[in-house]
């Protein structure tokens, strides 16, 4: 989904070179989603089942 891509890419262009083990993994998690599922939590129509991944989520709405 275009819109996924454009935050992810704007999310690595700001913090890629700084970005920890434990966010990459958060983030690995959250790709696993499907892109709608990820869009909705991306977007602030859903949150994350797993509150765990709420750092990332929020970094993603940030971006």
């Amino acid at each position: 989904m275009l819109e996924n891509d454009i935050v992810l890419e704007r999310f690595l262009a700001s913090r890629g070179a700084a970005i920890t083990d434990e966010e990459v993994a958060m983030l690995d998690r959250l790709l696993d989603l499907t892109d709608s599922d990820l869009w909705d939590l991306i977007a602030g129509r859903a949150e994350a089942d797993d509150a765990t991944l709420a750092p990332m989520v929020r970094a993603l709405r940030a971006s």
